[in-house]
């Protein structure tokens, strides 16, 4: 079974930096300009961890089974304030743990979490080339609420 613990302040001292660079590559990844994801991310971020520390309603957890972390798992409060809805931003398995059923079960402890702080709704968005997380995603049930699309010419 999957328990969640929050990361070390001294584990975030590295985590928030590559956290940061890691969302600005996927959101390049997924076909945003250079010059826009990097603007948009380090802006999000900045506000998400003032200082390189989460603010206020932001958890960054380890995944813990059998006492040994396997992966990472980041909840907050949704922009726009919605007091039902939390969010995964940010879910990992590290990679020596993958292809054993962790994702699921991360995702699961994410929506006990969810409902242990007085939540009722679980949103999340995936990156377009991410179709592993989508197919898992589908698989637990989560309904798309919104697609984005793009075409370079």
């Amino acid at each position: 079974m999957i328990t969640l613990t929050d990361k070390t302040a001294e584990a975030l001292k590295t985590w928030v930096p590559a956290m940061r660079e890691s969302y600005i590559a996927q959101r390049i990844e997924a076909g945003e300009r250079p010059e826009s994801a990097r603007t948009a991310g380090t802006g999000q971020m900045d506000q998400l961890f003032p200082g390189d520390v989460p603010a206020e309603g932001q958890h960054v957890m380890d995944a813990v089974l059998d006492g040994e972390v396997v992966g990472t798992l980041w909840m907050g409060r949704p922009f726009g304030g919605d007091e039902t809805m939390w969010f995964v931003f940010y879910v990992e398995i590290d990679p020596a743990h993958r292809g054993r059923g962790l994702g699921r079960a991360v995702m699961q402890a994410a929506e006990a979490w969810t409902a242990e702080h007085g939540g009722t709704r679980v949103g999340l968005s995936v990156m377009g080339p991410n179709t592993v997380a989508r197919s898992l995603y589908d698989s637990l049930g989560y309904e798309v609420m919104a697609t984005g699309m793009y075409k370079d010419l």
